[in-house]
């Protein structure tokens, strides 16, 4: 029997190879920038929640101790007492007894995606009315920068929740009642 020299052949060459990996590679190319897009969106979305879960744990501190921490508490008011609730705040009544906490659900501060703290002012230089600041530095851990996460509104850089994709949210809805309102009919 003679061979023929196609049917010795085994394997594939280095040219066809070639083409496998360079049509990987550019596959590859097309995916890898749309699933860290959304990452970050994900992350900017977590982020976002996040505040809003703070947000809801200082309303319940509010309704216990008839104020919202300091600035010099902070976020910390939310997980432990803080002296300022033992001691009276300024002058307040406000004892350790009415403290409530911890109001955090984990009984700890989350941190933001990044790994950062969570920043909080009160009284708010930044938002309406009299409500804390609340604010993730973002993905650059810099203060002030266009992709701070904030809980208040604005344009990008201005403490807005504009990010890089376009997206604005906020978590202040004024179309929402007050309790001295009448609900819309």
């Amino acid at each position: 029997m003679k061979r023929t020299k196609h049917a010795a052949r085994h394997g594939f060459t280095l040219v066809e190879m070639l083409i496998v990996l360079a049509i990987l590679v550019g596959l590859a190319a097309l995916v890898v920038p749309r699933l860290l897009g959304t990452q970050k969106k994900a992350d900017v979305n977590n982020t976002k929640a996040q505040i809003g879960m703070l947000r809801g744990c200082l309303q319940n501190y509010h309704l216990d101790m008839k104020r919202f921490p300091s600035t010099e508490e902070g976020l910390a008011a939310l997980v432990a007492p803080t002296s300022g609730a033992e001691e009276g705040l300024e002058g307040t009544t406000t004892v350790a007894s009415n403290w409530g906490g911890p109001y955090t659900e984990t009984g700890e501060l989350p941190r933001d995606p990044w790994g950062n703290e969570y920043h909080y002012e009160f009284p708010p230089t930044h938002g309406k009315g009299d409500f804390p600041d609340i604010w993730s530095f973002g993905p650059d851990g810099e203060d002030g920068t266009e992709d701070d996460i904030t809980n208040w509104t604005g344009a990008a850089g201005e403490g807005g929740f504009e990010d890089e994709f376009g997206e604005s949210d906020t978590f202040i809805d004024d179309d929402v009642p007050t309790f001295d309102e009448e609900p819309p009919m």
